[in-house]
């Protein structure tokens, strides 16, 4: 029978796991067994990145721990060795995370999870994993404010330069027109014959 040292020891675990875990905003659990040393190295070192806690912790703490937080339906979870994959900055990092490596480590198995306080399946890990990371949202959430006003700018600039074209064309083509109306002052000329013949045969009588 384990000692009131020993008793103790695993009370302030499991009361240190359940203040910390409290608050995550979501977990992960992984089957990690098998992964060489640089493979582990490589996914501890990923998950420190993307800001996730990643332990390897006893079945039996969790069940104790997840109790106390109200958390049931992980027994099936909590069989061979669990490691532990949560953020208390980003959701979806675990998630990514874990799926990252599962996809590259055949030996890294997703056992499911816990999002927004709820029991989370494999697919559903999956999902989560799948969805945009903050900031590609942002910048899509930007872009779809912003592509109404660039494309009426777009429409308003090509619709300037089709005026400015069109009116170039019209300004030029009168003027090419007109150049033959120059010549007319050319061809009255001979209207002059008629009056001088004229200014002659008035002054005959005058003999």
């Amino acid at each position: 029978m384990p000692s009131e040292k020993i008793l103790e020891a695993k009370k302030k675990i499991v009361a240190d796991l359940v203040a910390d875990y409290k608050e995550a905003l979501s977990f992960v659990f992984v089957d990690a067994r098998g992964l060489t040393v640089e493979q582990d190295t490589a996914l501890r070192s990923e998950m420190r990145k993307n800001g996730v806690v990643y332990k390897v912790v006893k079945n039996t703490t969790l069940n104790l721990v997840f109790k106390e937080l109200g958390i049931e339906g992980l027994d099936d979870m909590f069989k061979g060795p669990t490691a532990v994959a949560y953020s208390k900055e980003d959701m979806m990092a675990p998630a990514k995370v874990s799926k990252k490596f599962a996809d590259d480590f055949e030996k890294l198995d997703i056992k499911g999870g816990i999002i927004e306080g709820k029991v989370a399946t494999v697919a559903e890990v999956e999902a989560l994993a799948a969805v945009p990371s903050k900031d590609v949202l942002l910048s899509q959430i930007v872009y779809a404010l912003l592509f109404p006003i660039t494309k009426l700018a777009m429409l308003t600039k090509a619709a300037a330069e089709k005026l400015e074209s069109e009116g170039g064309v019209a300004a030029e083509t009168p003027a090419a027109e007109a150049a033959p109306a120059e010549e007319a002052p050319a061809e009255a000329a001979p209207a002059e014959e008629p009056a001088a013949v004229a200014a002659e045969a008035t002054e005959t009588p005058a003999e």
